[in-house]
């Protein structure tokens, strides 16, 4: 079946296995595969992707955002949830929301042995920036307005 507008069907769209982390955190995300829904539907406000996290992966470095919402939410699979209160195991049909500004970092880590699915929500804000929890990585915004990952001293990687 072939769905039209405003109907996506995922299985269709490309897949992105890429992501801007410089070495080492490059190697501890990848390969992930993730399908931009929130694009194919021509969302503009709100970015929904669909991330396959394959085991021994983790979606990303433990992480703050400063003005963008973020909240996912387990289709298949198991990932354990890391925040400052510790780790909690999210399966099918199970959430979690990360309020922008909020202090305590948070990443999901597939520790199964098989895949995990999972959509990933969030506003998208031009002055979004991320800190990290636990690793020397800073994403900031460059004199060109660009995000570029440096140490957290400022340097580049």
């Amino acid at each position: 079946m072939t769905l039209r507008l405003p109907a996506v069907d995922p299985s269709t769209l490309p897949v992105r296995n890429s992501c801007g982390y410089p070495e080492p955190f490059h190697s501890r995300v990848m390969p992930r595969e993730k399908r931009a829904l929130g694009d194919a539907a021509g969302l503009t406000k709100i970015g929904i992707s669909l991330t396959t996290l394959p085991p021994g992966k983790e979606s990303s470095m433990r992480h703050t955002h400063t003005h963008e919402d973020e909240f996912v939410y387990v289709l298949e699979g198991e990932v354990v949830l890391v925040t400052d209160a510790g780790e909690q195991r999210l399966g099918p049909g199970t959430c979690a929301g990360f309020p922008a500004g909020s202090p305590d970092g948070h990443q999901l880590v597939n520790r199964s042995d098989r895949p995990a699915r999972y959509l990933e929500i969030s506003n998208r804000d031009e002055r979004d920036t991320a800190a990290y929890s636990d690793v020397d990585l800073a994403l900031l915004r460059g004199p060109d307005g660009k995000l570029v990952f440096l140490h957290k001293d400022g340097k580049a990687y």
